[in-house]
């Protein structure tokens, strides 16, 4: 049978509390099939996940697939047909897994060729209730997974690594810290790095002098009109700056927003 793992008792220091959803709260369940669920168990049972977890705001489960091999080794590869470098990995464990557990869908495979993560399909998934993911591991995984069992591809950029668990936890916290409640502090997730194809604008906090360093003035002014035109300002600016590619998808500066960043002597 497949294994299913809680998430530990013991509470992390770090981060706000999470707010305890209502009875009707929406709440995003995860399964992750892979063959080294203590990675995935670990990384989701600390910090904001674990809090997230506790809180029943989120669930992420994991599924062992050399719980679903039949052989006495439980392996879950086997040479390519054709030859060539490396192992693939065998249809039949993933398969039964997902089959024996109905995992919510849509069911995402891990991969270079797919379809590049971004905080918009962060949102997308965060706001569908659940989602599903198969990390690969070896050389591929047999393509008639691919082709007649997952709902679709999923890259974290144009880079190969080992396997997809550290591909899988970066986009589990990307989505689950955007279910209400998580964060504790609704506008957080409003105000972040590319929540409108914009950078984030810079913060500060104490020292207000820091060797030579101070703090923009328009932040102690207690002009928070003027501030929310500054920070507006400064993450237009920083992704002009940065991001160039970005402000062409927003289909480039309005004129308003060339008024504001001029309101700073930015551009």
């Amino acid at each position: 049978m497949g294994s299913s793992t809680s998430t530990p008792d013991a509470t992390p220091v770090d981060g706000p509390a999470v707010v305890s959803p209502s009875p009707d709260a929406p709440r995003l369940d995860i399964a992750v099939f892979t063959i080294f669920p203590q990675l995935i168990d670990a990384f989701a049972g600390e910090s904001l996940l674990g809090k997230a977890q506790r809180g029943h705001l989120v669930r992420v489960r994991t599924h062992d697939l050399r719980d679903y091999t039949t052989g006495v080794h439980r392996s879950v590869d086997d040479a390519p047909f054709g030859g060539g470098a490396g192992m693939v990995m065998t249809p039949e464990p993933i398969f039964s897994a997902v089959e024996a557990t109905e995992p919510p869908r849509p069911l995402l495979m891990l991969g270079p060729a797919g379809r590049p993560f971004s905080q918009a399909m962060a949102a997308e998934l965060a706001a569908g209730g659940g989602f599903s993911l198969l990390c690969g591991r070896y050389e591929a995984i047999d393509a008639r997974v691919r082709d007649h069992l997952v709902d679709g591809e999923v890259s974290l950029g144009d880079f190969v690594l080992a396997g997809g668990e550290v591909a899988a936890l970066a986009l589990i916290e990307a989505t689950a810290r955007l279910v209400p409640g998580v964060m504790g502090n609704a506008t957080s997730a409003l105000e972040e790095s590319h929540s409108e194809n914009l950078l984030e604008y810079p913060h500060y906090t104490r020292p207000a002098e820091f060797r030579g360093w101070e703090v923009p003035d328009v932040l102690t002014s207690g002009d928070h009109a003027r501030v929310a035109r500054w920070r507006r300002a400064q993450a237009l600016a920083r992704t002009l700056a940065d991001r160039p590619d970005l402000i062409e998808a927003r289909g480039g500066l309005t004129a308003a927003a060339r008024k504001l960043l001029a309101e700073f002597h930015l551009g």
